[in-house]
């Protein structure tokens, strides 16, 4: 396969400090492959849009790796279609994830985590901006929109 995008790695988008720590095999599947390279290409125009580098935080992440970090059964990251990000040249990223929602940038959710962006890809596409709660010994809640 001929990587499609310009910014973004199949590397990148499934590298994972914790999985190398724990010894976690990371590796996507060639369809998982496949939906990365179509994430890694929407993601090059959020970076055109912003007109700064990204920090990919998180992207693909395998079973194994989604239990050990304690991500939903359900989470995109596992199908390959979700990105966590920051990207500090543009501001901090309540800022960043307004600009996205603003730009006509076509995702399926666009939440807010306070100290990051997660984005997603997912083939459903439905413009979904949520801001994510997160409150001490509870279950993250998410609230419609993007909050300070």
């Amino acid at each position: 396969m001929i990587w499609p995008a310009k910014y973004f790695s199949l590397t990148e988008l499934t590298h994972s400090d914790i999985a190398v720590r724990r010894s976690i095999s990371n590796v996507p599947s060639a369809a998982i492959a496949a939906r990365l390279a179509d994430t890694a290409v929407h993601m090059d125009f959020v970076r055109t849009i912003l007109s700064y580098p990204i920090i990919v935080s998180s992207g693909y992440r395998g079973p194994d790796l989604n239990k050990v970090v304690g991500g939903a059964d359900t989470s995109a990251h596992t199908l390959g279609y979700a990105v966590d990000f920051t990207c500090p040249g543009y501001g901090i990223p309540l800022h960043v994830a307004e600009k996205i929602r603003d730009s006509g940038v076509k995702f399926d959710q666009l939440i807010y985590e306070g100290a990051w962006v997660h984005i997603s890809f997912d083939p459903r596409i439905r413009q979904q901006c949520l801001t994510a709660r997160f409150r001490p010994g509870k279950p993250v809640m998410y609230e419609n929109g993007l909050h300070a």
